[in-house]
């Protein structure tokens, strides 16, 4: 006879992985949907800032890796719930804003796509903090990442006008 705490480590398993799929699909979108990043992003004209592409991967999966773990923590707390809206959403935009950089070349609207994203991760934090602080937590290196982010689109932006 299986019961809710019988059952609950694999559910908390079952949880992480579809937190880490999610995260993955985000990740995936900009990767797999937009070739040559790398060439594109070398063409334009950048502060003397900006770090160098091979930098992105490496940040990058760090930070999604810390982003799937944070999602899992809410959930283990309040199940599928309201709670995880505002991740659900900094997903969908995190996952818009390479396409539109590099795939639509719209550095312009991926600037404001990128803003909209940084009030998501902001809304994210002051949702899970309210839960679990360390789930809010895990996302404060992504929130400043994307802070960097931010100002490294205007500034290309501004350069490349």
């Amino acid at each position: 006879m299986s019961t809710w705490t019988d059952s609950r480590p694999l559910r908390s398993a079952g949880a992480l992985a579809v937190c880490a799929v999610a995260v993955t699909a985000a990740a995936l979108i900009g990767v797999l949907g937009v070739q040559g990043t790398t060439e594109r992003y070398a063409e334009l004209q950048q502060p003397g800032w900006a770090p160098p592409s091979w930098l992105f991967g490496p940040v990058w999966t760090v930070l999604y890796a810390m982003i799937a773990v944070s999602g899992w923590l809410v959930w283990r707390r309040t199940g599928w719930s309201r709670e995880l809206v505002p991740y659900a959403v900094q997903l969908v935009l995190n996952a818009i804003w390479t396409p539109l950089f590099f795939g639509a070349d719209r550095i312009g609207l991926a600037l404001v796509e990128i803003v909209l994203l940084w009030a998501a991760i902001a809304w994210t934090v002051m949702t899970f903090r309210q839960v679990s602080r360390p789930a809010a937590a895990l996302l404060l290196p992504y929130w400043a990442w994307t802070t960097f982010a931010a100002a490294l689109n205007a500034t290309i932006w501004w350069l490349n006008r």
